[in-house]
């Protein structure tokens, strides 16, 4: 058994890790001289292009404080407010930001589809956009994706290639929520413009902040006829950064030389872990497929009571129930082995 006081380590978030290495190594550089403001230094350019090499084509690139923001702003830009936006029923856009993508579009409604393991389905969009055609309806715009889910599976290539051609077809736009964007190119182990705009995405908001970096999201629009304008939007809601330098240097540590991609992989190698450890176990299931970063799993609520009271922090609250165990980039095999060693003890009296 361990206690509180040895684990420094987490399962309730991502957000829960500090920074890794090269995004405190990049911040610290950054931090050493004098250099120009609101985005016009070196650094904020430099990261720009590392994103852009990333993708392999000419996008055009933010950087703004966080995760709310990025979606929100990104889509408001695709929508007029009498449009609607298309999300899975679980999305973070729908039920984990205070109805900031509404407000920021002036009332764009979102409509919510189901979908299994936290992915929409072309036919579930199409059905929903034929629906109604009439002036009284919101008429839908945009669709907006989770890649990696909120329930810690991944969009396939030939999935999302379906949503995008769906979305075409139909004259919709795709905005892509990547908070775990690096955890699913990790997994599937493909080139990212194959999950971006080759697959038909317009806008990404890239995550930094879960997969080691201090603060701050990247929103790549592939199509660059939709960020017209898009610094006015962010100056107006207040994600123009004085000191740009600091939210966009520790994108240079981790772009580089390739860190983004291997703190990803490490993370999702300790989901592996935890969910080999946890199918183990009698009576522990584990609830969808772990493809990414996390795991969830059914414990009952004396067993969530007993792992509190041994100081593990994880959620219960996020996605379709369950309890949502996320590893994060400097997570390690003791953290996992611990967790799953009180699990046993706890779920079998061994």
């Amino acid at each position: 058994m361990t206690t509180p006081s040895e684990k420094l380590r987490h399962f309730a978030s991502d957000n829960y890790a500090g920074l890794c290495p090269e995004a405190w190594d990049a911040l610290v550089e950054a931090n050493h001289h004098h250099t120009p403001s609101y985005g016009d230094d070196p650094w904020t350019s430099k990261a720009a292009d590392l994103i852009r090499d990333v993708f392999e084509t000419d996008c055009e690139v933010f950087f703004v404080f966080n995760g709310t923001a990025a979606n929100s702003l990104a889509l408001a830009s695709l929508c007029q407010s009498y449009h609607s936006i298309i999300c899975q029923d679980t999305a973070h856009v729908e039920t984990d930001e205070c109805g900031a993508p509404e407000f920021f579009s002036n009332g764009t409604k979102v409509l919510l589809v189901p979908g299994p393991d936290g992915k929409l389905e072309p036919a579930s969009i199409e059905r929903l956009v034929k629906r109604r055609t009439d002036i009284h309806f919101p008429k839908p715009k945009a669709v907006s994706l989770t890649q990696a889910t909120e329930l810690g599976t991944v969009y396939s290539l030939d999935e999302l290639t379906a949503i995008g051609q769906c979305a075409s077809k139909l004259g919709l736009r795709v905005h892509m929520d990547g908070a775990r964007f690096a955890n699913a190119v990790a997994s599937l182990g493909v080139a990212p413009k194959q999950l971006a705009w080759e697959a038909g995405i317009d806008v990404l908001c890239l995550g930094g902040t879960k997969n080691g970096g201090a603060v701050g999201e990247a929103v790549v629009f592939f199509n660059r006829d939709l960020a017209y304008e898009f610094d006015y939007r962010c100056k107006q809601a207040g994600q123009l950064a004085s000191k740009m330098r600091f939210l966009s240097a520790p994108w240079v540590g981790m772009l580089k030389d390739g860190a983004w991609l291997r703190h990803a992989a490490h993370a999702n190698q300790m989901a592996a872990r935890l969910a080999q450890g946890i199918r183990a176990l009698p009576g522990v299931p584990i609830l969808f497929p772990p493809q990414a970063n996390s795991v969830f799993v059914q414990l009952p609520t004396p067993l969530v009571d007993a792992l509190h009271q041994r100081g593990w922090r994880f959620y219960t609250f996020i996605g379709q129930g369950g309890c949502r165990l996320m590893c994060s980039w400097d997570t390690t095999e003791q953290d996992v082995d611990g967790l799953v060693s009180d699990l046993r003890e706890l779920a079998t009296g061994a």
